[in-house]
């Protein structure tokens, strides 16, 4: 390995005591593939087994805590203890491999497909359309608030039984926990929504359930959080919500922050200057008191290296591991230089990438650089 990347590969110890072998993270990435009846099949696993050699930790794509909250087809869950024994087998690939494995714990609220949830009903914080699909969701109801926090409870006491290092909550991309927090789509009078302390109750509520459940653990046990630092909707969510966020999150002792961002490097819209990017207030700000993990576009060795400099303990990569596997060892061997950055129509079996996502892949024009 050259000098200039160790960095990537410095080990880390969390406050809580577990430690990881170096700063990469394979980033939680939807995969379309589960069987029907939400259990991980054995496509998905090797996907799994084949990319967790080399990052330190695995973050998994979302399961869903309630059966309402199911957000996409082909995506597994950890809403009964009949999904216990499947996510033990997605645990142990992971953990086999040499990586730290951490279920992404998610209702999609709003954001669901209507017929994947019982009566294709959708729920969120208000009966407010997202605008994507224009459907009008029904408002939950304080009973149904407080059922969907212990889900997320029950769903980390699973993860737990099933052998995983951690759980990560799902606080960003506009699904359920989001929807609280914005004035964009919460506009609810009662103890659920209205100030930005209401709007933050339900979201604060689920990490105290998750952390009451991880305490629980045999040995330390992640508890980590993403969010969206921003949302597009001039009424939406600015940098100064995601700092309010933050205090409440930082408050709460996470183990990490997991900023959820297309582009690492990009610069506030609205709430903070633009004078540096998003992740770099962020460090700046806040640095000193949580651990960040920072996503968003980088695929090559030094691109990942110029974030980690930043200031930044933790790299996700996300399409970057579906395009190559062998990212973090071809690094390690000084090869960095052979880092494949596309992906051919013939892929699919020499990357061990399961059918959905596949699927997933070549049917979205310019989500992946895909050659003939």
């Amino acid at each position: 390995m050259k000098p200039q990347f160790q960095p990537l590969f410095e080990p880390f110890t969390f406050a809580n005591g577990m430690s990881v072998h170096n700063r990469i993270v394979m980033a939680p990435m939807t995969t379309c593939s589960s069987n029907p009846d939400g259990t991980v099949p054995d496509d998905e696993l090797a996907y799994y087994s084949r990319r967790s050699a080399g990052p330190g930790i695995v973050v998994t794509a979302c399961v869903y805590v309630s059966r309402n909250g199911k957000g996409f087809p082909g995506e597994f869950g950890a809403d009964t203890d009949e999904m216990i024994p499947s996510l033990k087998r997605l645990a142990d690939a992971i953990k086999s491999r040499g990586a730290k494995a951490i279920l992404q714990i998610f209702h999609g609220g709003r954001s669901c497909f209507p017929g994947l949830v019982p009566n294709d009903e959708l729920v969120s914080a208000s009966s407010i359309a997202q605008q994507e699909d224009g459907i009008v969701p029904r408002e939950l109801t304080e009973e149904e608030i407080k059922s969907i926090i212990a889900d997320f409870g029950e769903a980390t006491r699973r993860a737990i039984e099933a052998g995983f290092d951690g759980v990560e909550i799902h606080g960003a991309n506009g699904y359920l926990l989001q929807q609280f927090y914005s004035p964009a789509s919460n506009v609810r009078t009662d103890d659920w929504g209205g100030s930005v302390h209401k709007r933050l109750a339900f979201p604060l509520y689920v990490v105290e359930a998750v952390k009451k459940a991880a305490a629980m653990a045999p040995q330390p046990f992640l508890v980590g959080y993403r969010f969206s630092p921003e949302e597009p909707e001039e009424e939406g969510l600015t940098m100064e919500h995601s700092y309010h966020l933050v205090n409440a999150l930082i408050e709460m002792k996470l183990d990490y922050l997991h900023v959820s961002l297309n582009d690492f490097w990009s610069k506030p819209r609205r709430g903070e200057q633009d004078s540096q990017s998003r992740m770099a207030w962020f460090v700046e700000k806040y640095s000193e008191h949580i651990p960040f993990i920072g996503v968003g576009g980088l695929t090559t060795a030094e691109e990942a290296l110029e974030a980690k400099n930043s200031g930044v303990p933790f790299i996700a990569l996300g399409r970057e591991l579906i395009m190559d596997p062998d990212w973090t060892e071809k690094i390690k061997q000084g090869n960095e230089q052979d880092i494949v950055t596309t992906l051919s129509k013939q892929d699919q079996e020499r990357l061990v990438i399961p059918n959905g996502l596949w699927g997933a892949i070549t049917h979205a024009p310019g989500w992946f650089p895909i050659t003939e």
